[in-house]
């Protein structure tokens, strides 16, 4: 039962934390810039909504060695890029921030399940939820990073959003769960 209570106080606070980030310091705009004329990039003609890499290329079939390096050299010469593409349903609606909150609650249920199995005291066990927001940036946003050419400002925010709210979870997460008891009395055997 503790492990479920840790998982909602850890979940919500790692999700006010992102609201407060976004909305009351700069990280939640570092690293984003907008198109200044988006109707010169003709956006409305994209078909539906989803992930474009740009310029485009029919990775499922096999492109001849001509078609491989033309389209080589247009990344070369650039732009290249990455572009999402929501046709009609952007914007915060109550559905998302649901979506939001209840996926930093199943985070966290992880968190409280690795801290419940962890022997140590309170903060390393709080530092350990904080290092488990590094791992996930490391191992995600900065491939994001290398392949796609996400902002390297999008990217060190990130990084403080994460590693200071998973902290600031395992804060409570560490204090609700109870480290497992471990016995110092040798047994015979």
């Amino acid at each position: 039962m503790r492990i479920i209570v840790a998982a909602i106080v850890g979940g919500l606070i790692v999700f006010l934390w992102g609201a407060v980030a976004h909305m009351a310091t700069p990280l939640g705009e570092m690293g984003l810039s907008t198109l200044q004329d988006e109707a010169h990039y003709n956006l409305a003609s994209v078909p539906q909504s989803g992930m474009y890499f740009f310029p485009g290329m029919d990775m499922s079939k096999n492109a001849t060695p001509e078609e491989r390096k033309a389209w080589e050299e247009k990344v070369k010469a650039g732009p290249s890029g990455l572009l999402i593409v929501n046709k009609g349903n952007g914007g915060m609606t109550p559905q998302r921030l649901i979506n939001e909150v209840l996926s930093n609650i199943a985070a966290a249920l992880v968190a409280a399940i690795l801290v419940s199995l962890m022997v140590g005291g309170y903060l390393k066990r709080a530092s350990a939820v904080a290092l488990f927001g590094l791992f996930g940036v490391i191992s995600i946003l900065f491939s994001y990073w290398n392949w796609y050419g996400f902002p390297t400002a999008f990217i060190c925010a990130e990084t403080v959003m994460e590693v200071v709210g998973w902290f600031l979870a395992g804060l409570a997460i560490a204090k609700i769960v109870r480290p497992p008891f471990v016995s110092i009395v040798p047994t015979v055997g």
